[in-house]
């Protein structure tokens, strides 16, 4: 009799059956192979434009000695790809799909974030080896020629990577390996990533946790010294069907469960009361909620919470730089687990009349400190932390949302904001070319509209020639006056007047002024709370003092069927030194900014001053002592 034995070895499965790895590499090898494309419509008549699909296969492989967190990919796409599939990636900045990657993109992990070493996983490939499937379009590279990337290297620190390999059987390899010259890193974050600066900076701390749900804290701080949010919006993607159930210190916009009732979250959770639950989008948008909930018990009681949506500059009021919240949030399967925990990915927020920002990732990071909710004078750790880092986008705005115009105590004319400043509409009879009138001194204490015949005759009364269409408004809700007050052998003054043209007040108003000769000789603020910005040697920051940090919004004039309407306004003397600053000269341009910011955002700037080629003229009285009293007792009468 013949006795077959059947031996399994069920550890095979593990190995898969193609590997993409540079042979050499020691470090993180990163592999790009064009698996395969076609012609796809429209038929173009230029080769260049005609579009392609290109399914390609990135993948990353740690043959490293260390653990790889949080990894981060960049790829130059080169051929204006546009990507429309991405398999275990998401985008670094939570850009959705599809995406115009031209220029190159960054890829990080989801759900496996981290690469572990082939010593601790004894070389299974599944946990050493992050394999992205990339379906996309591209132009101009037709089959069998393989689209591929011009480079690649990992985002995270501390790595040097080399150049790709030469394209061979359509796939192309880098190599990198750990900078020798890097800081080390402590235990604690060879574990955790090391927390990051940024601009803003979003904390998801999970403080309890339970099979079926967890609560997390999300914290909101601004970091930017000369940035701020107002009505702040914030939203992510679940990425596990979650939902909100409650929440205390904000609130979702919009309560809505219907995808709960009719998804898979009410077949699993039959008994559960969906009309108590905030939210079951699958991307929220959350809002902060009013002052007079701060100590609702209900709604609020969280710390740093119910700011009505303003996140001002730490320099200000490091205690209004922060914002808070916590939720309730419901797991789905498989997830059913104390330890499964997956945050929610592609963060945004924005706020009104502020920068752009872009959010990355979020990072695990090292359990966060948190206040014990029971007031003993200890702190309470949190389950797991994760960091988004979020900063301004470099890309400048379309048009500013404020101008400045200057002038002189020896020069009669304001050089005013420069036409169409924050923009224009062009239906308007005026030229958007045209350079802005010069003005009297009295024309900056009315709107653009009751301006045009004191420019007008202004200009005829010094011969000065005027253009066949006048120039347009300059469209600035906010505009601010700097002027050259004064101007000694050992020292200088300037006024800065701030005038609101909007129907928006500003509470909490902050500017800053960048001087970058004279900002050593700065001195002192007189109306303002004006200090040097820190961590800068040109610049001032300035805001209001406490119970005048309100710049009102336009209002009536005081007889509004004759008299104009009236801006909100705040003004002050600002003085200077000239000591142990050589050779500034403050009349022909070192008195004047170099930028100007308020509440966050850079303001036009006049493309000329008003410099006087004989000197100061102290004849001339627009600037003068008695003109800034009389403009002061104007503005109190208006008030």
């Amino acid at each position: 009799m013949i006795i077959v034995f059947f031996i399994f070895f069920p550890f095979l499965s593990l190995i898969p059956t193609t590997i993409s790895q540079s042979p050499t590499c020691n470090g993180i090898s990163i592999s790009y192979i064009h698996n395969s494309g076609f012609q796809i419509p429209p038929a173009a008549t230029d080769p260049a434009d005609q579009p392609y699909n290109f399914q390609s296969t990135l993948t990353l492989t740690n043959a490293a000695a260390d653990r790889l967190n949080s990894w981060r990919v960049f790829v130059g796409f080169q051929h204006r790809e546009v990507l429309v599939s991405v398999s275990n990636a998401l985008f670094a900045d939570g850009t959705s799909l599809p995406a115009n990657v031209t220029g190159g993109a960054v890829l990080v992990g989801f759900p496996v974030t981290d690469l572990k070493t082939a010593v601790e996983t004894a070389g299974d490939f599944n946990q050493m080896q992050a394999r992205m499937q990339l379906v996309g379009t591209q132009f101009g590279v037709a089959p069998p020629d393989a689209s591929l990337p011009a480079n690649m290297y990992l985002v995270n620190d501390g790595f040097l990577c080399s150049a790709p390999s030469s394209p061979a059987n359509n796939e192309t390899h880098v190599c990198c390996e750990k900078d020798p010259n890097a800081t080390p890193v402590d235990n604690e974050e060879e574990i955790f990533n090391a927390r990051q600066e940024g601009d803003i900076v979003i904390m998801y701390d999970v403080v309890s946790s339970q099979e079926t749900e967890y609560t997390a804290q999300v914290t909101v701080s601004n970091h930017n010294p000369l940035s701020r949010l107002d009505y702040w919006r914030l939203s992510w993607d679940w990425m596990r069907d979650e939902f909100i159930y409650s929440m205390k210190g904000a609130h979702p916009s919009i309560i809505d469960t219907n995808a709960c009732i009719f998804g898979r979250q009410g077949e699993f959770y039959k008994q559960l009361d969906f009309s108590e639950a905030l939210n079951c989008e699958r991307r929220p948008t959350i809002v902060d909620l009013p002052l007079d909930k701060a100590n609702d018990e209900k709604l609020g009681s969280v710390p740093f919470c119910c700011r009505n949506g303003t996140l001002l500059p730490p320099l200000m009021d490091p205690s209004k730089s922060v914002s808070a919240f916590r939720m309730r949030v419901f797991k789905m399967p498989p997830d059913l687990n104390r330890t499964q925990l997956i945050p929610p990915q592609n963060w945004r927020i924005n706020g009104t009349m502020n920068p752009d920002y872009e959010c990355g990732p979020p990072i695990r990071v090292s359990p966060t400190r948190l206040p014990n909710p029971s007031g003993l004078t200890v702190d309470s750790t949190s389950v797991a932390s994760w960091q988004v880092v979020c900063n301004m986008s470099r890309t400048k705005p379309d048009t500013p949302k404020c101008c400045v115009s200057f002038s002189t105590f020896f020069n009669k004319s304001v050089v005013p904001c420069s036409t169409c400043a924050c923009g224009c509409n062009t239906a308007n009879t005026c030229s958007t070319t045209a350079p802005a009138l010069l003005l009297p001194s009295k024309a900056l204490l009315v709107p653009f509209e009751n301006r045009t015949k004191m420019a007008v005759n202004f200009a005829k009364d010094n011969d000065w020639a005027l253009p066949d269409t006048l120039p347009c408004a300059d469209n600035c809700g906010v505009s601010i006056n700097w002027h050259l007050l004064s101007d000694f052998k050992d020292g200088w003054t300037a006024r800065m007047t701030v005038f609101n043209w909007g129907e928006t007040s500003f509470p909490d108003w902050f500017a800053a002024v960048e001087l970058d000769k004279a900002m050593t000789g700065f001195e002192e603020v007189f109306s303002f709370n004006g200090s040097r910005l820190t961590g800068s040697n040109n610049t001032v920051f300035l805001h209001g003092l406490p119970g005048l940090n309100y710049l009102v919004a336009e209002k009536d004039g005081r007889k509004p069927k004759k008299d104009p309407r009236v801006p909100g306004s705040q003004q002050s003397v600002i003085s200077f030194t000239k000591k142990n600053i050589a050779g500034i000269n403050v009349a022909k341009g070192d008195g004047f900014p170099n930028k100007v910011y308020f509440n966050g955002l850079e303001c036009s700037l006049p493309s000329s001053l008003p410099i006087s080629s004989r000197g100061p003229e102290p004849s001339a009285t627009f600037g003068s002592i008695p003109f800034t009293l009389v403009l002061l007792l104007f503005l109190h009468k208006l008030f």
